[in-house]
């Protein structure tokens, strides 16, 4: 499984940042302790069994975005984010493994190629014991991460995937000649468990309903899709929401999280490609977050469509990184 074209692999150091004592274990940041590897090269990579094993993968792609007519700028954002989780504290007693392999890019404006590659990227640190984490781009990353955990999963007797996306946007509309975009890929997933003879098992949670027309609402119904209109998830009610996704997590074997940066308020979260003032509050979605990786079936994570470009003092980068950082922390059994 080898990339010719539309990967690249960090050939040199990303991840710098503040070193308070070489000597101190206790003073490490995350940018002394990730390990740069490429994926065309992985025959001699063994990760620790006894070790909590992550890889970040970056999608560079802006085409989904385009073509979906919004703003363009999420392909700069890999590295945005990287630049915000280097200084993040280290805990070595967590036994957690750190790697990067570098970036899925975007040639010739090809996206379905670049899902395809990302597919292949996801199915490829899976099958090596390491949990991806994708850093978008645009939200058609979902379709590439999802088609290669569909992948992985493959020859297991139990693969029953559920979807569980933090979204302002149901991201059902039907793609046309212009090809797929950044709006339409949990329709293709739909489309593609038909082919398979799979269950299409999706929860959007977040939904705006001055988002998304009354065509994407019908669309929902007729495909069972489970949400939450942002409006009713609040502090009051929460666990209300924990015990709907609860009772949607109970029926699946793998959860696949993928989180819009588009869900949250503008307030806190001014860089993405379609801005929601009254989008959800970081800490309420936080809490959420981490009761689906206290249910242990989480099997790949992604956060899309933050936008460097549009980012005040890389406020949403920074918001993008510490949800990154809260699953790391919480799947590695630190409760924070």
């Amino acid at each position: 499984m080898k990339f010719k074209i539309g990967y690249k692999h960090n050939k040199k150091k990303y991840w710098t940042g503040r070193i308070d004592d070489v000597n101190d274990i206790e003073s490490m940041r995350w940018h002394q302790s990730v390990i740069n590897i490429n994926l065309n090269n992985l025959d001699k990579l063994i990760a620790n069994n006894t070790y909590h094993n992550f890889c970040f993968i970056g999608f560079e792609c802006n085409e989904g975005v385009k073509r979906n007519l919004g703003r363009i700028g999420a392909a700069q954002a890999p590295d945005y984010i990287r630049k915000e989780m280097s200084n993040f504290p280290f805990d070595i007693d967590l036994n957690i493994s750190l790697y990067d392999a570098g970036n899925i890019t975007c040639i010739d404006n090809d996206l379905e190629k670049s899902q395809q590659n990302l597919s292949k990227a996801v199915e490829l640190i899976l099958s090596k014991n390491i949990f991806p984490i994708v850093l978008g781009g645009g939200h058609d990353i979902a379709f590439g991460n999802y088609l290669g955990i569909s992948n992985f999963l493959k020859n297991k007797t139990n693969n029953k995937i559920g979807i569980i996306n933090f979204d302002a946007h149901f991201d059902l509309r039907p793609y046309t000649k212009n090809g797929v975009n950044s709006g339409s890929m949990f329709l293709q997933i739909a489309e593609n468990c038909i082919e398979q003879k799979k269950n299409f098992s999706y929860y959007c949670v977040g939904i705006q309903t001055y988002a998304n027309t009354k065509r994407l609402f019908h669309t929902a119904k007729e495909l069972n899709v489970k949400y939450e209109l942002a409006k009713d998830i609040n502090q009051e009610n929460i666990e209300k929401t924990k015990s709907n996704l609860s009772t949607f997590i109970n029926q699946s074997d793998y959860i696949y999280l993928t989180v819009c940066a588009d869900v949250f308020s503008s307030a806190y979260a001014p860089g993405v490609s379609a801005p929601q003032p009254f989008g959800l509050l970081p800490e309420i979605t936080l809490q959420l977050i981490k009761h689906i990786v206290h249910s242990k079936k989480l099997i790949s994570f992604d956060i899309a469509e933050i936008s460097p470009r549009f980012d005040e003092d890389n406020r949403t980068a920074k918001l993008g990184a510490i949800i990154i950082y809260s699953v790391i922390n919480a799947m590695s059994g630190n409760i924070i």
